[in-house]
C-alpha cells in the first residue's frame, strides 16, 4: 500500500482511483462497510482502490484543547487499510490551506485536478468544505461534469439493536470499560499501541512484573483490571500473548499519574523500549484501593486467573 501525503504530483498508477473520503477514525463497521463498496465499485471498473482521509484530525485542528478522542491513530489506521486490501492512501495535512477551501474548490483542485479520481464513495452525512459547505447534494450535482461517478452509502445499523455504527459511541463504551461492546461495534478487538518506559518496579516488588506505558495524549478505557492480548513484532511478524492489564494511578501508592501496566503470561524478557499493541478483550474488575500491598498482591493473583478465563472463552 502507498501512502501520499499530498494530492499534487500523483503518479499515473494511482490516479483514476475510487477513492473512500472520510476521517474513519475508528474503522468501524460503518466506515468498512464505504470502503467495501468502494473496493466493490473498484474492482468492477479494475481501478485501484483509495482511501482519502486527513491527518491530523480536523477535530484537533478546530479544537486543540479537546480531551484524547483518536480510536485509531495514524500508524493503526494505515495497518488496518493496508490488511483490507487498500492500494493507496491519500492522507493529506490538515491546516489552515485545507480548512479554509471552500467545498467547490476542494472538488476541483483535490478530487479532480489533483487525484484525478474516477468515483468517489462517502458514507451517510457526509460533509466538507469551510464551514463544513459542501455535502453529498453537492457532490452529486458536480460529479457528472466534473467527470468521476458518485456514491453516498447508506448507514450501516448493528443488527441486534438496529443502531447506527457510530465513533462517538464506540468511544463511551471504552471509556466506561465496556471494551468487550466496543469490539462488536468495531469488528475488532480496539487496541492502544505505545512504547515500553522505565517504571518504579512495584509490579516486580508484587511478583507481576509489568511494561509500563504512558497515556498521555490517548483516548483508555477507564481505570481498572482487563484481560488483553499483547502483540509485538519479531521478524516482520507480529506474536501474541495473553496477558492482564491494569488501567489507573495506582491508589494503594498513593499514584497521581494514569498508567498502562501489562503484566504477560508464561512470558520473560526484556521489553524495554518495545513498541507493543494492547488489545482490549474484557473487563476483570474496576479499580479500587487496598488496605496494603499483601492485600493487593492476593487480588493480582484472582485477577490473573480471571483474565485467563476471559482470554479462553474470547475467540482467538
Amino acid at each position: 500500500m502507498r501512502i501520499f501525503r499530498h494530492y499534487d504530483r500523483i503518479p499515473p498508477e494511482a490516479r483514476g482511483a475510487v477513492v473512500a473520503l472520510g476521517n474513519f477514525d475508528g474503522l468501524h463497521n460503518g466506515h468498512l462497510g464505504v470502503i467495501a463498496e468502494a473496493g466493490r465499485i473498484a474492482e468492477q471498473r479494475s481501478a485501484p482502490l483509495a482511501v482519502l482521509t486527513f491527518e491530523p484530525h480536523p477535530r484537533h485542528y478546530f479544537q486543540p484543547s479537546t480531551v484524547p478522542f483518536r480510536l485509531t491513530p495514524f500508524r493503526a489506521k494505515m495497518r488496518l487499510l493496508e490488511e483490507i486490501g487498500v492500494d493507496s492512501v491519500f492522507n493529506l495535512r490538515f491546516g489552515p490551506a485545507l480548512a479554509g477551501q471552500m467545498a467547490e474548490d476542494f472538488i476541483a483542485n483535490v478530487l479532480v485536478g489533483g487525484l484525478g479520481i474516477g468515483h468517489l464513495v462517502v458514507g451517510p452525512g457526509f460533509v466538507f468544505g469551510k464551514g463544513r459547505g459542501g455535502d453529498s447534494a453537492l457532490l452529486h450535482r458536480t460529479a457528472e461534469s466534473a467527470g468521476f461517478g458518485f456514491t453516498e452509502v447508506a448507514a450501516v445499523q448493528d443488527s441486534k439493536d438496529g443502531r447506527m455504527f457510530a465513533s462517538t459511541d464506540i468511544r463511551v463504551l471504552i471509556r466506561r470499560g465496556q471494551v468487550d461492546l466496543a469490539a462488536r461495534a468495531l469488528g475488532r478487538i480496539w487496541e492502544i499501541e505505545a512504547r515500553v518506559q522505565h517504571g518504579d518496579a512495584r509490579g516486580d516488588a508484587l511478583g507481576f512484573p509489568t511494561a509500563n506505558m504512558p497515556l498521555d495524549g490517548v483516548l483508555h478505557p477507564g481505570p481498572g483490571i482487563y484481560a488483553v492480548r499483547v502483540g509485538m513484532t519479531h521478524r516482520g511478524e507480529t506474536q501474541w500473548h495473553d496477558a492482564a492489564a491494569y488501567i489507573g494511578t495506582r491508589p494503594t501508592f498513593a499514584g497521581e499519574i494514569m498508567l498502562l501496566e501489562v503484566y504477560l503470561f508464561d512470558y520473560s524478557g526484556d521489553l524495554y523500549d518495545r513498541r507493543l499493541r494492547v488489545a482490549f478483550v474484557g473487563l476483570v474488575r474496576k479499580d479500587q484501593t487496598f488496605d496494603s500491598p499483601e492485600a493487593l498482591k492476593a487480588q493480582m493473583t484472582v485477577d490473573c486467573e480471571r483474565a485467563r478465563d476471559l482470554l479462553d472463552q474470547a475467540c482467538p
